[in-house]
């Protein structure tokens, strides 16, 4: 018997563009991203999918895409509807909504030389990407992110999915997109709560990665609180580029069990079930965070003086660091999500704790006796404050 050895790669490249008003007439750079496909014999064409709750804030949504694409983009052949989708993390559990989008795919001829684009927060984008990625082998995925948390963070990633049978990200793929689309002014119709949760990613990359970028949160930590656009457009340009230097330097398809952009989530995924994902995303991973950096503390591992200085971070940007849930059921239940992550990384525990801030380092079993006092420390830290406060 003779073995074939078979081995290629293939490169993925894709550009983030930062811009304002991008379906504004006078704003060429859809245009000009469009004008690298005008191969003769291919007959291209677009679908776009948007986020329910952006969409109500902007009523003349799918006006201006058909306005742009008649006058800018003629030779992109645009699906007559703009399909809208419910936002947040519903989209990625409702499997009708999946066999929706497969089926607008086929009906409108999308093929693998088109375009699908998905407009809205991360949860969308996921779901949209995950469509994309499985039809036809892979259409061509342009992602348009609308909220903070999508544009520093998953908008600009690799990784597309949705949620089954109560566990998430449970099916997804790896499949970058083509091009991403960050807007700055469509984060002017944010509620703060989603605008601050999108902090809450920059953070986790800067505390394991950049001392500088925390301190620099940390200096502008009241700026951001209060909306400022300039101050938040850096963020974003910041973390994008090394949450993308981190997918181009290392293991972008997580071959292995080390996922350092995880830090702080293995709580986070389980806290966003145990609410029914009342608690969003980013707020989850706030307290995600904290509570690894407590149980770090305790190990003596990460100084006090880093933890507070951590805490007292998130708590300026109006993070809660506490909820009920983490300690419900005698915190079996926050126990069974560590399981849970352990078998999404597939079989071997890989946690990112820090050393200080700036440096994070990989452990591979967590104390569950540790945990639990850890989150007695958030619950009494959250406590302390709300007497104090309330004696204020």
């Amino acid at each position: 018997m003779q073995t074939i050895q078979q081995r290629f790669q293939v490169a993925y490249e894709y550009a983030i563009f930062f811009t304002e008003n991008l379906f504004d007439q006078n704003n060429p750079i859809l245009k000009d991203f469009f004008g690298n496909y005008t191969e003769q014999g291919f007959q291209r064409k677009a679908l776009v999918i948007a986020d329910a709750g952006f969409a109500d804030f902007h009523p003349t949504l799918a006006n201006d895409i058909h306005a742009y694409f008649s006058n800018s983009v003629q030779h992109i052949n645009l699906a007559p509807e703009v399909i809208v989708v419910p936002g947040g993390e519903a989209s990625k559990n409702d499997a009708a909504l999946f066999d929706k989008l497969c089926e607008a795919v086929d009906v409108h001829g999308i093929d693998r030389h088109s375009f699908i684009i998905g407009i809205g927060g991360g949860a969308v984008l996921d779901l949209v990407g995950y469509a994309a990625a499985v039809s036809h082998r892979g259409i061509k995925l342009i992602r348009i992110p609308t909220t903070v948390l999508s544009q520093n963070d998953s908008g600009v990633g690799v990784k597309n999915s949705i949620n089954f049978h109560g566990k998430k990200n449970f099916l997804g793929t790896f499949a970058p997109p083509v091009a991403v689309f960050n807007d700055l002014t469509f984060l002017r119709t944010l509620d703060d709560r989603d605008w601050r949760a999108g902090i809450a990613e920059a953070i986790k990359v800067a505390l394991i990665k950049d001392v500088s970028f925390f301190n620099w949160i940390e200096e502008n930590a009241l700026a951001l609180a209060n909306r400022d656009e300039t101050v938040m457009a850096y963020l974003i340009h910041r973390c994008a580029q090394m949450h993308t230097d981190h997918i181009g330097g290392g293991d972008p398809f997580e071959f292995g069990s080390s996922r350092p952009l995880d830090f702080g989530h293995w709580a986070a995924h389980k806290l966003e079930y145990l609410t029914n994902f009342e608690v969003r995303h980013g707020e989850a991973v706030a307290i995600g965070i904290a509570l690894d950096c407590v149980y770090a503390a305790k190990l003596n591992m990460l100084p006090e003086s880093d933890l507070q200085r951590i805490l007292e971070v998130l708590s300026q940007l109006g993070f809660d660091l506490y909820h009920p849930k983490l300690a419900e059921n005698d915190k079996i239940n926050l126990r069974n999500g560590l399981h849970e992550f352990r078998e999404h990384l597939g079989g071997r525990l890989t946690i990112m704790l820090l050393e200080k801030i700036g440096k994070g380092v990989e452990v591979h079993e967590l104390d569950a006796d540790i945990i639990a006092s850890a989150v007695d420390y958030l619950e009494t830290k959250t406590i302390n404050t709300s007497v104090l406060e309330a004696k204020i």
